[in-house]
């Protein structure tokens, strides 16, 4: 088999040793000849680097491994590489939660004015990330999973129309993994139909591999407990905040009662209640930093004092699993079924063609092939091309410099009261992110 040559930009992620340790986990379907870590923090990618360094000598020696903050070192002679990047790291995710809360507005990561302003951060560092590989290694693929992804891949869309970027999300993943545990099934045994945007879509249907459907057993459960399931409280060590969005699927529900709803929704069908359980001292981000960024910083740590990794371990969650299957999918023409985000050009049949959307796709060597999901009900659509519509116009703001179109973007996000309300969020949100966005107009 033939052995592929690995970079995973962003090497200084809490995420990048779960990769990591699922790549070691597969090197029986996915061979590795050489591993390379980048990232432009190079104090934050050290600690992870070298701990990784260490368990690569005592997992895989055989495997040629480096880190470096130099994009020609990191992006010469690679098959793949993983993207999952933080411009502006936890201290910018930490404004993005808390400037919109000040307001009285939805404050998360990837919706609402927080997404926004995040996606104005990605896009110049995901450009960049395709420029240096297709500088470097025009072969290469991007498995590119870095938030927000439905703004980051519009952006793709638009300004790297004919680079080999793959979009995708761990969301469906997810989720896909908690309706398996409620009927006692694996996710692999399961084929799904589902329509959307990133973080804003629905599964019609989720069937087994003989053909019988349990949308209406999950239906049923969901109705009651939402998707939160004993097995991930238990198991997985679920933050509250998690467990609080995982159950409030239960009130998504009750809005469309066909589909099985994606639990993001509910930052747009119940900001009032999302605001107004949120804590504007402590938000995701301050959990994400005094939980997993701590574990994992100090694992690395304990790795490299130790010289060893033996007594130590890197958990690797779906957020690595299904990253691997990609690859391999991209590298053996497996004809994977893989939710994605796609060009429409017709997967929606009554939707733009010209849209970023979420489906599911059969992805072998030559990428994704969408697979049709019919007409969509107008509550959907209606939805969709609201929300879809923000999209284009940040990636158009950020394009053109121009800070009508960003505030015409707030206005129209179902997570902001009005435009009076959009208007002073966007003036504070251009005021935190002065040292990374392009000047506004």
């Amino acid at each position: 088999m033939k052995k592929f040559s690995v970079v995973i930009a962003g090497g200084g992620s809490t995420y990048t040793p779960g990769i990591v340790s699922m790549l070691l986990d597969n090197l029986d379907k996915f061979p590795i000849r050489k591993l390379k870590l980048y990232d432009n923090d190079a104090d934050r990618q050290g600690i992870i680097g070298e701990a990784l360094e260490i368990v690569l000598k005592e997992n895989a020696p055989d495997i040629e491994y480096s880190f470096t903050t130099d994009p020609e070192e990191a992006f010469t002679d690679v098959d793949f590489c993983f993207a999952h990047i933080r411009v502006g790291q936890y201290e910018m995710r930490e404004k993005d939660e808390k400037i919109p809360l000040k307001h009285g507005v939805v404050g998360q990561e990837t919706c609402g004015p927080g997404g926004i302003a995040y996606g104005m951060r990605s896009i110049g560092g995901m450009l960049e990330l395709i420029d240096f590989m297709e500088k470097y290694s025009p072969n290469c693929w991007m498995l590119n999973y870095s938030n927000p992804a439905a703004i980051v891949a519009e952006a793709c869309r638009v300004l790297r129309p004919n680079s080999k970027v793959l979009n995708i999300c761990d969301m469906p993943v997810g989720t896909l993994r908690r309706m398996s545990q409620i009927i006692g099934k694996e996710p692999k045994d399961l084929d799904v139909r589902y329509f959307g945007l990133n973080h804003f879509g629905w599964w019609t249907s989720v069937k087994d591999k003989e053909g019988h459907e349990y949308l209406p057993e999950i239906r049923e459960y969901v109705s009651k407990h939402g998707y939160l399931t004993k097995v991930e409280v238990d198991t997985q060590h679920m933050d509250v905040s998690w467990q609080e969005t995982h159950k409030k699927a239960k009130d998504l529900l009750a809005v469309e009662p066909d589909f099985l709803p994606n639990t993001y929704l509910k930052y747009y069908f119940y900001p009032d209640y999302v605001v107004e359980h949120s804590n504007i001292e402590y938000t995701r981000a301050n959990e994400v930093i005094d939980g997993r960024e701590k574990e994992v910083f100090s694992t690395a740590r304990r790795i490299v004092e130790k010289g060893t990794a033996k007594s130590e371990e890197f958990s690797a969650g779906s957020h690595a699993t299904f990253i691997v299957d990609l690859a391999r999918a991209i590298a053996y023409n497996t004809h994977e079924r893989m939710i994605m985000i796609v060009e429409n050009n017709g997967a929606i049949a009554n939707f733009d063609d010209d849209t970023m959307v979420e489906v599911p796709c059969i992805v072998g060597t030559d990428g994704p092939e969408p697979l049709s999901q019919g007409n969509i009900p107008e509550f959907e659509r209606a939805l969709m091309y609201q929300q879809v519509t923000v999209e284009k116009l940040v990636v158009q703001a950020y394009v053109e410099g121009n800070y009508q179109k960003l505030w015409q973007a707030l206005t129209l996000s179902k997570t902001v009261p009005s435009a009076k309300v959009a208007k002073e969020l966007l003036d504070d949100l251009i005021a935190a992110n002065k040292d990374y966005w392009p000047e506004l107009k």
